[in-house]
């Protein structure tokens, strides 16, 4: 009895698997086919968290307050207030047309930039410091890559910038897609047999 409900929970998981990495390829084509659009979409929920993660901040900060003390305290709520400024500023120029709606999704998308910028150097100056170890070169690789990409994500016109959270997260569904699809049809194809 047990290994039937271990082979039915098996065929429950490969299911849900198929369908995930299904999902994500279809999320993935999509993205890529209206990255725009997907880079707006991206901004939107970005803005909503920074919303949510400064009120959070706002209760939680002022509950805390007697265990932090005033100055920690006060500089918790500084950063918890530059948070709701940042995601009011963001959801207002979304909604308010288009012109106004791009300055956050390029904000947005030279943060990306920055961050892969300074992601890849961390990235380069750790794998050179482990050559002696296997698969350093994957390291290097990755970072050389990361790097250049945050180097051109910072040097594109202003207008250029609209589409590349959108192609970004498709590409990056697309991977996991496949990743997801290859995973089940490895994975819980050995298992069954």
């Amino acid at each position: 009895m047990s290994g039937l409900v271990r082979a039915d929970a098996a065929a429950s998981l490969r299911a849900f698997t198929l369908f995930e990495g299904i999902l994500m390829l279809v999320l993935g084509v999509l993205a890529l086919l209206f990255p725009v659009r997907t880079s707006g979409v991206i901004t939107a929920v970005v803005a909503v968290a920074f919303l949510v993660g400064g009120l959070v901040g706002w209760v939680n900060n002022l509950i805390r307050a007697p265990q932090l003390g005033r100055w920690l305290t006060f500089w918790r709520l500084v950063v918890s207030s530059v948070f709701l400024v940042a995601g009011f500023t963001m959801v207002q120029n979304l909604g308010s047309g288009s012109l106004t709606a791009v300055r956050p999704v390029v904000s947005l998308t030279l943060a990306v930039g920055i961050v892969f910028l300074l992601e890849g150097a961390v990235a380069v100056v750790v794998a050179l410091r482990h050559r002696r170890l296997g698969g350093w070169g994957w390291g290097l690789v990755n970072g050389v890559v990361t790097l250049s990409l945050g180097g051109l994500i910072l040097t594109m016109p202003a207008a250029s910038l609209l589409p590349v959270l959108g192609i970004l997260v498709g590409v990056s569904f697309l991977f996991s897609g496949v990743d997801l699809l290859a995973f089940s049809a490895r994975f819980h194809g050995a298992a069954e047999r």
